[in-house]
């Protein structure tokens, strides 16, 4: 792809994204009913309205591509151009009234995350890049923070329920006493704060690449290493995250690798 239709399939994204909040925004005022999936995770009418106003946003800017998304599946071919598309990450965050839910929109390019978009409409927050363009929130540039000392890093952790089942808990323990902080921000906000330099490292054992696809976009541009917790690249099949400061993700990578 040239440049310009880069430049067409982020802005794209970003309508997108924008296109998802007022649907988003509308069930929120309102309050919608729950159902349950049968992988025992909670849908929304939010969920499924705001992945059909992207899908349409989508498909109308790259006709050709191919789209993965949490409520319908997979459209198209996923070896080619494929979004990858979250509409409402954090459903149970926006049945419980809490604001730590966000639209997650990336762009796959044979197989290489190539742009996203992270949207937190009523957090307030929406960042987005692209490769070789840099990491923006809310239209300023961000960029990770230069810490390189684990005494001086603040951590967050997500969903961690699979690594308390095996040895990389007790790593998770020892990197806790040595570092300056531990919080548990979850879903999108870490990331961000990540991003922007408010934070130095993110560790989850159990999600899904649709759930931090923009996200690892995101921070790699702001500078930052962005990989699962064995330090591979991402796939459509990633399961964990391992996401930091250059010199804090390295010292990570080494402590969990058992």
């Amino acid at each position: 792809m040239n440049e310009q239709r880069w430049n067409v399939a982020l802005q794209a994204a970003r309508d997108a994204a924008a296109a998802a909040a007022e649907v988003i925004r509308y069930y929120w005022q309102r309050g919608v009913e729950v159902e349950i999936k049968s992988d025992a995770t909670p849908v929304t009418i939010a969920d499924r309205e705001a992945e059909k106003a992207i899908r349409a946003v989508l498909t109308a800017a790259l006709p050709d591509a191919a789209i993965y998304g949490e409520e319908f599946g997979l459209d198209g071919d996923r070896d080619g151009l494929l979004w990858l598309v979250d509409p409402l990450d954090g459903t149970k965050s926006f049945v419980r009234r809490t604001p730590f839910f966000s639209t997650q929109i990336a762009l796959m390019h044979e197989g290489e995350l190539v742009l996203g978009v992270s949207s937190a409409p009523i957090y307030g927050e929406t960042m987005w890049a692209s490769v070789g363009g840099g990491a923006w929130l809310d239209g300023q540039r961000v960029h990770v923070a230069q810490t390189a000392d684990m005494s001086q890093a603040s951590l967050s952790t997500g969903n961690v329920k699979t690594m308390t089942a095996d040895a990389r808990w007790q790593a998770l323990g020892a990197m806790i006493r040595d570092s300056n902080r531990i919080r548990g921000y979850g879903d999108f906000c870490h990331y961000h704060l990540l991003a922007r330099g408010s934070l130095d490292l993110v560790i989850e054992s159990d999600l899904n690449i649709l759930d931090i696809a923009a996200l690892a976009v995101i921070v790699r541009e702001a500078g930052g290493v962005f990989t699962d917790l064995e330090g591979q690249p991402l796939t459509l099949e990633t399961r964990s995250v391992l996401a930091g400061t250059p010199a804090i993700h390295a010292q990570a990578l080494k402590r969990l690798a058992l």
